[in-house]
């Protein structure tokens, strides 16, 4: 399956994204953010929402208007093939992607020549195509497709699940901004992560042991591998069952409660997160790596986060106090 797809697939992104000026039918590229904000000539802001814990954006495709998820587990661009039919331009038929818990058959490509963030485009863009029908009908929306890696790559990448918005900003080949003013939020910490084929690797704290977690913005709940070391386990509290449903539509029985003690280093501590026990024996040949978990929505929802792919590096802006 595709890595985008995850065990708690509650991927959800509503794209909608750029595009307020008047462009002909014929010169409008693929993909267009219809909803975003324009904050200088490289930087894009971009509301979402939330569904099932998933972060949807709004996005206008191929003559469609519809809801993405916004997926950093996800390589790459992904169309569901409910609403996008094979063309000639599709290739590669009956290929196949493993991915963290099970297998997606039939998975084709489809080649786009550009996508427009505003002012900011990318060209020469491939999309994995898949049914993601069972999806849409466990979070009963219309869901066109995600939006992983290979488009996010080439940002500066901030979600804010405070303000409910991604600003994304263009940057070198060595992740600097092209544009000199980007925030006006001030960044009070940072971590360096690993990057295993488009999987954000980050070193962690259990307790006082050392763990290795995936980030992914369309995990529902993080995830904790079940062999994990018995010491690390004390810090799981079960309280019931969950049945998920992964990429294939195969549902499966989790144990679900929430996790305590984790820190990213000596200065930055984490509260107890909603955590799912499971299986996650495939995810070496998915991410490419052995992880002992995954931080999800549970992770965004505490620590407004950039994410820059080129540096390496999480960056952290304070969330404002909030007056009972």
């Amino acid at each position: 399956m595709h890595q985008s797809i995850k065990i708690i697939i509650a991927l959800l992104i509503t794209v909608n994204l750029f595009a307020t000026e008047d462009i002909p039918l014929e010169a409008k590229p693929p993909i267009i953010f219809s909803k975003a904000e324009i904050v200088n000539a490289s930087t894009t802001r971009i509301p979402f929402k939330i569904i099932d814990q998933l972060i949807i954006v709004e996005v206008e495709i191929l003559d469609k208007e519809g809801n993405f998820i916004i997926d950093t587990g996800s390589e790459a661009l992904i169309l569901n093939s409910v609403h996008f039919q094979p063309t000639r331009k599709y290739r590669d038929d009956g290929k196949s992607k493993s991915g963290v818990h099970d297998d997606i058959e039939n998975v084709k490509e489809k080649y786009l020549d550009e996508l427009s963030i505003k002012t900011l485009s990318l060209e020469n863009i491939d999309a994995d195509v898949i049914d993601l029908s069972h999806i849409e009908k466990v979070k009963r929306i219309e869901l066109l497709g995600i939006i992983g890696y290979s488009i996010l790559k080439d940002f500066e990448v901030f979600i804010d699940m405070h303000l409910n918005q991604i600003t994304l900003t263009k940057t070198d080949k060595y992740g600097d901004h092209l544009s000199d003013k980007v925030y006006a939020e001030t960044i009070h910490d940072s971590i360096d992560f690993k990057l295993k084929q488009h999987t954000i690797i980050i070193d962690a704290l259990v307790g006082d042991k050392d763990v290795i977690f995936g980030l992914d913005t369309a995990a529902e709940y993080n995830q904790l591998n079940k062999d994990i070391d018995s010491e690390i386990l004390e810090y799981f509290y079960p309280s019931k069952e969950l049945k998920l449903s992964g990429a294939s539509g195969k549902k499966r029985k989790v144990l679900a409660g929430k996790l305590y003690r984790v820190s990213l280093n000596d200065s930055i501590y984490l509260g107890p997160m909603k955590t799912v026990l499971t299986d996650l024996k495939n995810m070496k040949s998915a991410f490419g790596t052995n992880l002992d978990g995954i931080l999800g929505f549970e992770f965004f929802a505490q620590k407004r986060t950039i994410i820059n792919y080129k540096k390496r590096k999480l960056y952290f802006i304070k969330s404002p106090i909030i007056k009972p």
